[in-house]
């Protein structure tokens, strides 16, 4: 909360008195200090009234707004607080309230008790002192800013808000009722209240304690006579509405009974019929069960009959077996002896492989040594030729030159390469930096774009149609002579972003989003076309047409350092040259200085000596204008809002300069590219003329190799020529050796053929053995496969039977299933146990019944053809008729118990009525009387009455003030638009006065209600106050002013205390309130009679 800087320049002092009827305007000051202990409190001429159980006997305050600390000493009646306007007057309504736990947002000042402490402390103090019968009661609140919380202590002990708040209204204190508590920013809201508000009020402040709880206890069981009245309403339209549907269905009910007849006939129907199936099944049951026994012997004689033709033939098997294994053992060694011959016949196949390569030998020889003699023919062929060759070859010592020629042009065009490569190099490298800075500056261009479509959105969000008319403005910015700037909040770029706060606050939002032209005629056609035609709400101003951007400041800024400010505001942002003319011209900015918190520090010397007009300090901004009347300096002070559209800064004019440089960097580029490509052709020329002049170079070296190689060739061949005529055979010899050889094999194979002739005879009668053994084998398996066949026919027999068998055992356990599963379900069907018998209900009804299932499933088509009949039929009717008539039989019980709680409530509320309404009644005439009165006394008239449009509407009932102020008019409800704000403040007053002597509370604040007075009534209305609030046994009377008419009538009850407020104050230690009282005295004593 910013508070005047000439409250805190100045030390203020308050001082009280007793009125004197001889001097009504003399003072008698009391203590003001600032930091010695404070005095006793001043002691009262006349002899001490008595004060009121509640009343304030003191109050103390600490770093308190205006106040460092200041010690207020009240009278038991009227104490009239007066000082000029920004003394302190309110301050010390604040801290009563403040004081005896009232909320800081009942004062309208400030919602948190913290902005109560004096600027630049960290804590404050109120303390009041309650006159109490039993012994006085000290409340004290010390205020911590830091936290925004209060520490509560009674009588010096810590205590708890909730402690006393509870004492507080013990003695009857209410600083949230404005009948006894109104303060300066609430004078206003009294005149506001409601009727019913003011009653409410009234009730609470004059009212015996148990008047208010009368009425709250009123409304809360009018509120249940309304509930209950509408539930017997409900309950008892339900009930008729219920008793007639169940007349409507009573018909439908009997129809129903009569088909539920027919249907327990089914059902007893569908209860026996499993019964008689389950007989029938039974009976099949046992006859399967007779025929499987009768099979089941039939199958023990078949089994017993294939015993002796098993034995024969497990005999017959173990005489096959024994033949089989004879014809295995002639089997092996026929295979044995088979073995020997095949080996004598490997070996003589051997012999003769020998022979074969031998001669296969002989045969390779001869051919090598013919291919010998031909292949030294050839080779003396191809020395001859080789040598012919290399006599015709030219001579080669004369193409040295050539190739030293060739080689010095190869060495040029690598180093021609070399170079061309380098310049390659050096322009990728240079292309690469330029794409490099390319990015960078494409990159720039999106971060300030990005940050120019924050504001924009900022600006689309706030203020829409002004967004929409700078779209508007882009696309048609040809219809336009001069140039138009977007709007301030657009073009506008801080230089730093915490500056920004400092920038809107002195520009007016409306002129944030206007538009900037340079020409009156683009601004008609600008508005023409936005407001007019599209309807959209924008502003426009016009530059002004001599450049105020330069103009300098009429002081410089060197000048102003010393106080702490470091920038004009005009040098904090850059702007488009229209915009920064306009702000110029308009709002100053080259001439408002920006300071520090040491700017704030020194305040008081910067507003004397450098005679500024507006300037700003780190969190608030000051306007220091000259009174017209007094020639004085008045300073007022805010705080800083947080800025909001500014924060972003966009650099346009930089912006302009990287797209410039965007394009450059393109056109080097595109240079860069150019001679890359010439640099590509130009190698691939040389890397051409490389290869062909290598190509020269080889074929040179070629022709001057030729001779060598041919050289080489014939030594060669030479050499191999003397190898092969070494290398001779002897054939001649050769044959010798190899029919020697195989005439020493054909000895050995004439022995091996003698031995395998002997090993054939021995397998031919090995085989004749064999044979003799399979025919006996045969027999014997013709005889035991006469006996298997016998015996397959006898087990096939068997086999039937035994599936036969097999079949009836699972008809006979199908059925049995079949049984229990119809038992089962008949016993379900008469929800019987599985130990439980037919009951002899069921018996005695199954009597009367068919006894075979055609029978039965006749009845039961005939029965359900008749229950079919009822159609239309729900069994749902029938519950709910039943479930209506109990609810029918529960509603009648409850309506009657809630007409009884209704008479109950009745009776109560006219018992309650009766205490209540006869005192409130006698209560608002007595205050219409005084009201009346008060009125009359000024020529007026005034009435209040006790008003409710329902007389059984408890919580609608109101106080009603009705006044006229002029014979000619009516009487008029006091209301906050009727009356001017002179008639609402004494009508307020005189109506605060008339409770005064009713009233329960130990005090009243009025705080400077006459101000919107005339002098008349002024005047009229403070010898009232004068003559009620001085009665004896009236209640404490608080009124403050900034100002009293002259020649008024004062009371020697009344205590005067006087807030002064100047540059001539006297020092706090100064300040001798007992020096002061004597000289008043001897000054009034001398006095000539």
């Amino acid at each position: 909360m910013a508070t005047p800087s000439r409250k805190t320049s100045t030390p203020s002092s308050l001082a009280s008195k007793r009125a004197l009827p001889r001097d009504p305007s003399s003072e008698v000051p009391s203590k003001r200090k600032s930091s010695a202990p404070p005095a006793p409190p001043p002691l009262p001429l006349q002899s001490s009234r008595p004060f009121v159980e509640g009343s304030i006997v003191r109050i103390v305050m600490e770093n308190f707004l205006t106040y460092d600390v200041c010690e207020v000493s009240p009278g038991p009646h009227l104490n009239m607080i007066i000082g000029a306007n920004g003394t302190g007057k309110s301050s010390i309504v604040c801290a009563i309230c403040l004081g005896l736990a009232g909320k800081p947002a009942f004062m309208g000042r400030a919602d948190k008790v913290g902005f109560f402490v004096k600027r630049g402390c960290s804590k404050g103090m109120v303390e009041i002192e309650l006159f109490r019968n039993s012994g006085n009661l000290t409340i004290t609140r010390e205020i911590d800013v830091a936290k925004n919380q209060s520490s509560w202590f009674i009588n010096k002990k810590s205590t708890t808000q909730k402690v006393v708040e509870e004492q507080v209204a013990a003695l009857n204190i209410q600083v949230g009722n404005l009948c006894q508590f109104l303060p300066q920013d609430k004078v206003g809201e009294f005149a506001k209240l409601s009727k019913i508000e003011l009653l409410e009020a009234t009730e609470k402040s004059i009212g015996p304690p148990e008047m208010h709880r009368y009425h709250c206890e009123l409304k809360n069981f009018r509120e249940k006579e309304k509930q209950l009245e509408t539930s017997c309403k409900e309950k008892t339209e339900y009930l008729e509405k219920m008793i007639q549907r169940n007349e409507r269905y009573k018909q439908d009910v009997e129809r129903f009974y009569e088909r539920k007849r027919h249907l327990d006939l089914i059902e007893m129907l569908e209860a026996k019929r499993p019964w008689v199936e389950y007989e029938n099944v039974r009976q099949e049951y046992e006859e399967v069960k007779l025929a499987r026994d009768r099979v089941k012997e039939e199958v023990r004689k078949l089994k017993e009959g294939q015993i002796p033709m098993t034995r024969r033939i497990e005999e017959i098997e173990r005489q096959r077996q024994s033949l089989e294994a004879r014809i295995k053992e002639k089997a092996t060694d026929i295979k044995e002896t088979s073995q020997k011959c095949k080996q004598k016949q490997d070996i003589i196949e051997r012999k003769d492989k020998q022979i074969e390569e031998l001669q296969q030998a002989l045969t390779v020889k001869q051919n090598e040594e013919h291919d010998r003699q031909r292949r030294i023919s050839n080779t003396r062929k191809m020395i001859e030729d080789l040598q012919n060759e290399l006599k015709t070859a030219e001579n080669c010592e004369n193409l040295q030159p050539q190739i030293d020629a060739i080689t010095n042009d190869l060495r040029r065009i690598q180093d021609e390469k070399a170079s061309c490569e380098g310049e390659v190099i050096d322009k990728r490298g240079e292309k690469e930096t330029l794409e490099k800075e390319k990015k960078s500056v494409g990159d720039n261009i999106v971060r300030f774009d990005n940050l120019m479509n924050q504001k924009e959105d900022k600006l689309r969000q706030r203020y829409r149609d002004t967004y929409d008319a700078v779209l508007w403005l882009r696309n048609n910015r040809d219809k336009f002579k001069q140039r138009v700037c977007e709007p301030i909040m657009l073009t506008i770029n801080m230089k730093d972003n915490k500056n920004a706060k400092y920038i809107e606050n002195h520009i007016s939002s409306n002129d944030l989003r206007a538009f900037v032209f340079e020409s009156q005629e683009d601004m008609e056609v600008f508005l023409r076309e936005i407001r007019d035609n599209k309807k959209l709400r924008v502003n426009a101003v016009i530059a002004p047409k001599s450049s105020y951007a330069d103009k300098a400041p009429s002081r410089s800024l060197n000048d102003l350092k010393q106080y702490g400010f470091f920038s004009y505001l005009r040098e904090l942002f850059d702007a488009p040259d229209p915009v920064m003319s306009f702000l110029c011209c308009h709002y100053h900015i080259h001439e408002v200085p920006v300071g520090t918190e040491r700017t704030r520090e020194k305040i008081e010397r910067v507003i004397q000596e450098t005679r500024l007009k507006q300037m700003y300090t780190a969190e608030e901004k000051y306007v220091v204008k000259t009174s017209f009347y007094s020639n004085k300096v008045i300073s007022s002070n805010t705080s800083l809002k947080v800025a909001q559209f500014l924060t972003v800064t966009v650099d346009l004019e930089q912006r302009r300069h990287l797209e410039e440089q965007l394009k450059e960097i393109n056109r080097k580029l595109q240079a860069v590219e150019a001679g890359l490509i010439a640099l590509y052709e130009r190698n691939k020329h040389l890397e051409h003329k490389d290869n062909e002049l290598r190509q020269k170079k080889k074929e040179l070296l070629e022709r001057k190799t030729k001779k060598r190689q041919l050289e080489q060739k014939i030594s060669s061949k030479l050499g191999s020529l003397k190898l092969m005529e070494q290398d001779t055979c002897n054939l001649e010899e050769e044959e010798r050796k190899a029919s020697t050889k195989i005439k020493e094999i054909n000895v050995q194979k004439a022995k091996l053929v003698t031995e395998l002739t002997n090993f054939v005879k021995i397998c031919t009668s090995l085989h004749i053995q064999k044979v003799d053994l399979i025919l006996q084998n045969t027999t014997v398996i013709s005889e035991k496969n006469k006996l298997e066949s016998d015996y397959m026919a006898a087990s096939s027999q068997l086999r039937l039977t035994e599936q036969h068998f097999i079949e009836l055992d699972e008809s006979r356990q199908r059925l049995l299933q079949k049984c229990k599963e119809l038992m089962k379900r008949a016993r379900q069907v008469c929800n019987l146990g599985a130990e439980q018998t037919v009951p002899q209900e069921y018996q005695t009804a199954f009597q009367d019944l068919p006894n075979t299932l055609d029978e039965i499933d006749a009845l039961l088509t005939e029965e359900r053809s008749r229950a079919s009949c009822f159609t239309g039929l729900n069994p749902t009717v029938v519950e709910e008729y039943t479930k209506r008539e109990e609810e029918i039989e529960q509603l009648t019980e409850e309506l009657k118990i809630k007409k009884v709680e209704l008479d109950k409530y009745r009776e109560n509320i006219s018992q309650v009525k009766e205490r209540w309404l006869n005192p409130l009644k006698e209560l608002v005439e007595k205050i219409n009387e005084k009201f009346s009165n008060f009125f009359s006394s000024m020529q007026c008239a005034g009435e209040v009455d006790l008003h409710t449009e329902n007389e059984e509407d408890y919580d609608k009932y109101g106080i009603r003030i009705r006044v006229k102020f002029r014979s000619s008019t009516q009487l008029h409800e006091l209301t906050p638009h009727h009356q001017s704000g002179g008639e609402r403040s004494v009508s307020t007053m005189l109506y605060l006065m008339a409770l005064q002597e009713l009233n329960r509370c130990p005090f009243r604040v009025v705080d400077e209600i006459n101000q919107g007075m005339d002098p008349i009534n002024e005047r009229r209305v403070f010898e009232m106050v004068v003559n009620t609030a001085c009665k004896e046994n009236t209640s404490q009377y608080f009124f403050i002013t900034p100002k009293l008419l002259q020649n008024l009538p004062y009371s020697e009850k009344m205590t005067v205390l006087f807030v002064y407020n100047g540059p001539h104050m006297l020092e706090p230690n100064r300040w001798n309130l007992k020096a002061f009282q004597r000289r008043r005295r001897r000054i009034t004593f001398t006095q000539p009679q």
